[in-house]
């Protein structure tokens, strides 16, 4: 559909009731004539600082698009392209590219991950667009009011799936009971970014619940991204005899951070970091001083989810990539699927696949049992604004008993039904 055409249409259907019947009235006329194409646009960052959170798509996208062949819409077949776009960790490229794949590509829908810089740019173009999207590996705050969301209303195209900063702090304060330290003083890592905004935010960030629970956050103020000191945040974090360290950081701060804070004799008992240590390959790169760190946990080979695209379990998807890699599971592994599980999805239920209202639709009523869990924008417990469902988090360690980096389970209380796998240890 070219932009003339969705201006158009969207001025004439956009009066309350037109608009919503207009897919009921449009669907029997246009199913057999109807695109046998559809384009999935998919935005992730390969390359930079980031590049962790990318670095199975290759492995997910040749496998879905091999479970895709022979789909069906209406009783057709579909054939599915998929158009990847490498962010290179750049918000800017991410809505770059994400403008490509709906000017130059056609994309028919639009996915897209690895954190809030990858998501927000590119959810924001497909509003502007007027092309569905979906998007993940972002804590939902930073997703929906980064992007000015007002729950009232929510977006019209942009869909996301992820948990919140409500469930990372449950998990990160139930870890820290389990450790037994004895101040509750808790140096906080920010930077300036929409994660470290948000987890930073007295009202809607750590602050307030961490308080609540007994614990002060120690917080020297944002530093920039890619800072190669943080003398002021340790020297800080010192003088209030900070036991434990929390935050939001790409893994080259946190190298940065965690490497002086040796130099300088800072040695807390409990670093609980998001984004940082997500990955086998920089506790990988820490050697000794990885083991003890602490983080939240979205998927793992044991959770108890299979996928509706494949019908693979999680260990199955998780043991499928190493074999193929030779390379550790990550957690975006089981993220990233399930963003083509939903795209597959909309691709056999939309009423008329080079319709962007009709794909938009399809989207909008997805009820989804993924490898991740159930995916539904339907208004239930797991939706706290229209675009948003959250989906479930654990926490746990990194343990190096093995030698090779193991990121162990060792409390599943904000979701029982996902099996903790060992006991948390101090650092040092």
């Amino acid at each position: 559909m070219t932009k003339f055409n969705a201006m158009n249409r969207r001025t004439f259907m956009r009066g309350g009731s037109a608009f919503l019947a207009a897919p009921a009235i449009l669907s029997a006329s246009r199913a057999s004539a109807q695109s046998s194409k559809f384009t999935i646009g998919f935005v992730n960052p390969a390359t930079g600082p980031l590049a962790g959170f990318g670095e199975s798509d290759q492995y997910i996208m040749d496998a879905a698009k091999a479970a895709m062949a022979g789909i069906e819409n209406n009783g057709s077949p579909v054939e599915i392209e998929i158009i990847y776009k490498d962010t290179q960790s750049n918000s800017n490229r991410a809505a770059e590219v994400a403008v490509e794949l709906i000017e130059r590509d056609g994309a028919n829908l639009i996915v897209a991950s690895g954190a809030p810089d990858t998501a927000n740019p590119v959810a924001d173009q497909c509003e502007l667009n007027e092309i569905p999207c979906v998007t993940t590996v972002a804590p939902w705050q930073p997703y929906f009011f980064g992007r000015n969301g007002n729950p009232a209303e929510g977006f019209e195209f942009s869909y996301h799936f992820f948990w919140g900063l409500e469930d990372v702090i449950a998990n990160f304060l139930n870890l820290w009971d389990d450790s037994g330290v004895s101040s509750k003083n808790v140096g906080g890592l920010f930077p300036n970014d929409a994660d470290g905004n948000a987890w930073g935010d007295p009202e809607l960030g750590l602050p307030k619940p961490l308080a609540a629970r007994g614990y002060n956050v120690i917080d020297p103020g944002r530093y920039q991204v890619m800072n190669n000191d943080f003398s002021s945040q340790i020297a800080a974090f010192k003088e209030a005899g900070c036991e434990i360290v929390t935050g939001n950081q790409i893994p080259p701060d946190f190298a940065t951070f965690w490497s002086q804070a040796a130099q300088q004799n800072f040695n807390p008992k409990v670093v609980t970091i998001g984004k940082a240590l997500l990955f086998p390959s920089v506790i990988e790169s820490l050697g000794e001083r990885g083991d003890g760190l602490t983080t939240e946990i979205w998927w793992t080979p044991s959770h108890p989810f299979a996928s509706s695209l494949t019908g693979e379990t999680a260990k199955q998807l998780a043991d499928g990539y190493t074999a193929a890699s030779g390379r550790p599971w990550t957690q975006p592994i089981g993220f990233v699927h399930a963003l083509f599980e939903i795209a597959a999805d909309v691709a056999k239920r939309s009423e008329a696949l080079d319709d962007p209202y009709a794909n938009t639709a399809a989207l909008a009523a997805t009820n989804l049992d993924t490898i991740v869990g159930n995916i539904a924008w339907n208004g239930g417990a797991k939706n706290p604004v229209k675009n948003v469902v959250r989906t479930p988090l654990v926490a746990g360690q990194w343990q190096l008993d093995s030698g090779a980096p193991e990121l162990v389970v060792t409390n599943n209380a904000e979701a029982p039904n996902i099996p903790v796998g060992g006991e948390m240890k101090l650092i040092g």
